[in-house]
């Protein structure tokens, strides 16, 4: 076992010894480690985020500018403006795209590592599907069981102190967002009279 899992292992396996009854002390095992990773998650994805806030607003504006842009140029009939604003639209949304999967990331990187811990102790540990010939092993349940931390968690989120000053901050830089123009903006501009 690696001495990092090593270290952790006799904290971690805990959580699968607490009612004797193995099936369950499983479930409710798993289930702990999942909201546990949940909540590293969002904690990470938060400081993520308050790290490169202004990076992100910076790439969101430009985002938005050289959308706008294009929309005003094709709007005006200048198609060589709306050629280059566009490229240069896309270049931002690329970037901002590629930043959202970075944050993402930092979301869900915890259960990697309960999921490398779990192979160390559940590796060959099926469990039989009623009434079939199947039997799934341990990953598809800690699936399952994040996704029903996952769910617990939001709305506890919001109660965390840390978490409430996260989201104002959150809610600041939405309602700084300039709004976007789209190709809906002309055709109701044209509609007018």
């Amino acid at each position: 076992m690696n001495q990092f899992f090593l270290s952790l292992d006799s904290f971690l396996i805990s959580f699968y010894r607490l009612t004797g009854y193995a099936l369950i002390d499983f479930l409710a095992g798993t289930f702990l480690l999942a909201f546990i990773s949940v909540v590293i998650g969002e904690f990470s994805i938060s400081l993520a985020f308050l790290w490169t806030r202004r990076h992100i607003e910076h790439i969101q504006n430009e985002m938005v500018r050289y959308q706008n842009l294009s929309i005003e140029a094709l709007a005006s009939g200048d198609k060589e403006s709306y050629s280059a604003a566009n490229k240069l639209a896309n270049d931002a949304f690329g970037k901002t795209f590629f930043m959202q999967i970075g944050l993402s990331s930092a979301r869900v990187w915890p259960a990697f590592f309960a999921v490398a811990w779990m192979n160390t102790r559940f590796f060959e540990v099926d469990f039989e599907i009623p009434f079939t010939d199947w039997a799934i092993g341990y990953i598809p349940i800690f699936i399952v069981l994040y996704v029903g931390a996952y769910f617990v968690f939001k709305p506890i989120r919001n109660r965390i102190p840390y978490f409430k000053k996260v989201n104002k901050v959150l809610d600041y830089y939405k309602d700084k967002t300039r709004e976007m123009k789209s190709f809906a903006d002309i055709v109701k501009d044209r509609k007018k009279p």
